[in-house]
């Protein structure tokens, strides 16, 4: 019995403290600021936006303009030629918040396979405000893309985003996920422009405007 007492008055107890992992999803310290935006406007000249470089260029003025700094910006534009690309390998690999901090997107698969998050509401410009859809005045949904529905080209570019003819055309998506259209539901890819002038592009139903993402460089 004495025995008994020293060893258990001998023992000595051991704790260890195992690491916490963070969790797959958990965002601890995710960056929820502004990574996704639609134009409030465009450069004005139709889908003559200057080319990917200056659609790139004009999403980051207007980042910029709502003291967004220090991000990399990719106009969701795909082009077609020799030296063409597709908008789904633009814009990096996600998550991409709004101007309010929802989320509005997990990743390249996310927002082409699912994109449920991709709507009128969370789908702002990046000034935090709403643009016009179907039943408002003027309607401007249509939302300049040249891709199809997994983000690629299309072939549909308005040259390249050089013209503002309307000699050519360029596929569209509706940000509000609803009108007329082929696929009238698509964000990325509801149907064919008149054109590419102002006028035409205002006429269906846009007016020039195209979506921007932060890259995460």
């Amino acid at each position: 019995m004495k025995m008994n007492q020293l060893l258990i008055t001998g023992a000595v107890l051991v704790c260890t403290t195992f690491p916490v992992l963070a969790q797959p999803g958990g965002g601890g310290d995710q960056d929820t600021s502004m990574s996704f935006f639609i134009t409030s406007q465009g450069p004005g000249d139709g889908a003559n936006l200057g080319g990917l470089a200056g659609a790139d260029a004009h999403c980051a003025t207007l980042a910029e303009s709502v003291g967004v700094n220090g991000k990399t910006w990719r106009a969701y534009l795909s082009t077609t030629g020799p030296d063409g690309v597709y908008a789904r390998d633009r814009i990096g690999s996600g998550p991409w918040y709004n101007s309010e901090g929802e989320l509005a997107g997990r990743g390249v698969m996310d927002i082409h396979y699912s994109n449920a998050n991709l709507n009128k509401q969370v789908s702002l410009t990046e000034s935090g405000g709403t643009v016009n859809g179907v039943g408002d005045s003027p309607n401007m949904h249509d939302v300049l893309t040249g891709s199809n529905p997994d983000g690629t080209s299309s072939g549909l570019t308005c040259n390249n985003w050089t013209s503002n003819t309307d000699q050519s055309s360029a596929t569209v998506g509706h940000f509000d996920r609803v009108g007329g259209g082929a696929m009238a539901e698509s964000w990325n890819a509801a149907h064919v422009s008149r054109g590419c002038s102002q006028e035409q592009l205002q006429a269906s139903g846009g007016n020039g405007l195209y979506y921007c993402f932060a890259t995460g460089e």
